[in-house]
């Protein structure tokens, strides 16, 4: 499904990830790794947010299960980004906004609807607040904004950076029962980079990804 063509990242021709022709499948993945190893930058280069040498490549189905269409970072930059939701560690967005603008700013970008939205919203209980401005808004109140961002449309692969931060043990059981709806119902792959331990109730669904030596290496 995702497929990493001579891949490098380097800071300052300093190298921080190297993934030489490498392809992960349709599935729950938890890129587990000490702080520094390299999880967030891959996460972001996925996204498109990080510049780096070589490809990515998301071979979305598209309906054709049997030839899926290949979708370049690089080449089909827009279509990529569509098809690839990202939350990151620590969000930040403009304080001015309101939660319920950006969720909708969001829902336009990816296509998604009202109906979806206002079940990510209510469901994380953010209606008290949702619609006072960002800048009101506790980290973790930002976490779960950019939780339920990373939720809209319909994602071929949704990317959480470190997920269990600054997230209640009440909001986490919703994230796990969101991950195991989306991945069942929709089929949508997740990465999720995390130096902490996943609790029992997504464990079984994770199959792991390990960043060791500048490697990607499934264990």
């Amino acid at each position: 499904m995702l497929s990493f063509v001579n891949y490098q990242k380097s800071y300052h021709n300093f190298p921080a990830l190297k993934i030489d022709d490498y392809s992960i499948d349709q599935g729950i993945y938890w890129i587990k790794g000490a702080n520094g190893s390299g999880k967030s930058t891959l996460l972001k280069t996925i996204a498109g947010i990080l510049d780096f040498k070589g490809d990515i490549i998301l071979k979305s189905p598209a309906g054709n299960l049997v030839n899926p269409v290949p979708v370049s970072v690089k080449k089909q930059t827009l279509a990529f980004r569509k098809l690839v939701n990202f939350a990151e560690a620590e969000p930040i967005f403009p304080e001015f906004l309101t939660g319920k603008e950006m969720v909708s700013l969001f829902s336009a970008a990816k296509g998604g609807d009202l109906q979806q939205s206002a079940y990510y919203i209510e469901s994380m209980k953010m209606t008290s607040y949702i619609n006072r401005p960002l800048g009101t808004y506790s980290s973790g109140m930002l976490k779960k904004l950019s939780l339920v961002l990373a939720f809209l449309g319909k994602p071929e692969i949704i990317l959480l950076d470190e997920p269990l931060i600054t997230v209640d043990v009440e909001s986490l059981e919703i994230l796990y029962r969101w991950i195991a709806e989306k991945h069942e119902k929709e089929k949508t792959s997740f990465l999720l980079a995390s130096h902490q331990p996943f609790e029992s109730t997504v464990l079984p669904l994770i199959q792991k990804i390990l960043i060791e030596n500048q490697h990607l290496t499934p264990l």
